[in-house]
């Protein structure tokens, strides 16, 4: 019998037969491996609550010969638990393990960088110090970073010179007058800055933007990450996108004071 241990955080589980699943899961050293959970929806089994997607746990595998088999399962940390009652945050973090499970797309091959990233947005998501959709777009763009999409965002694409004028995903990035290429969007000065900022982690910067310039970055940075993933993320349907409205808020109506009446 060969066994191995490695950690890792589950991506997503199926169902197999009547009483066991499949589970997908990112590990530090192997990578992604998907392996065979012996009757994990039986309500007397030992560790079926440990094998749940946004879990960091620590697994003993039995190898196959077609899929590996889950013998011991310890959590680490459940990532999930901080998210499941805040729907944009756990919408977010859907949408990280789902780009996860497609940018990593062999399996036992080592992906700790992707591994790492995984769990400190997971981590930064669930304390809540920022903003869902900023903390989900961070790690959209360092993850495509780490897979060697990076877009380009202070010089063009293709020629390198620094005045950009717009934003070309066909052509990897922000483009200058001579490159730009037809249909490509011109978004604001401040959302180019703020996809800067997410990209390097300046989070002071980050979470000083204003409403617009975050919608219009996040719709920039899920059209990038799907047209280089050639697949769209499920997920991202179910995203908050409403932003805080930017109007100062209605000042009260003065009250006021209707005059005494005569006395008699």
């Amino acid at each position: 019998m060969s066994l191995y241990r490695d950690d890792g955080i589950v991506l997503r589980t199926h169902k197999l037969g009547e009483a066991d699943r499949i589970v997908t899961v990112l590990t530090r050293r192997m990578g992604k491996i998907r392996a065979v959970a012996k009757g994990v929806r039986r309500t007397t089994s030992r560790f079926g609550g440990r094998l749940e997607p946004f879990t960091h746990v620590d697994l003993q595998f039995h190898t196959g010969r077609t899929l590996d088999m889950v013998t011991q399962a310890e959590t680490i940390r459940s990532y999930g638990e901080p998210l499941v009652s805040d729907y944009p945050r756990y919408t977010a973090g859907t949408a990280m393990l789902e780009t996860a499970d497609r940018l990593v797309m062999g399996e036992k091959e080592p992906a700790l960088r992707q591994f790492l990233l995984l769990v400190g947005g997971l981590r930064t998501l669930g304390s809540g110090e920022h903003e869902a959709r900023l903390v989900l777009d961070a790690y959209f763009l360092r993850s495509l970073a780490v897979a060697g999409y990076a877009p380009a965002l202070e010089a063009c694409a293709r020629c390198k010179a620094v005045s950009v004028r717009a934003f070309a995903i066909v052509a990897g990035g922000v483009v200058c007058g001579n490159c730009r290429p037809a249909g490509a969007a011109v978004p604001e000065g401040e959302t180019l800055a703020l996809m800067v900022a997410l990209l390097k982690g300046d989070w002071p910067a980050a979470d000083a933007s204003v409403a617009r310039h975050r919608a219009e970055c996040s719709g920039l940075v899920a059209a990038y990450l799907q047209w280089h993933l050639e697949h769209g993320i499920r997920s991202l349907r179910h995203v908050e996108r409403e932003q805080p409205s930017e109007r100062p808020p209605a000042r009260p109506t003065p009250f006021r004071r209707h005059p005494a009446p005569d006395p008699a």
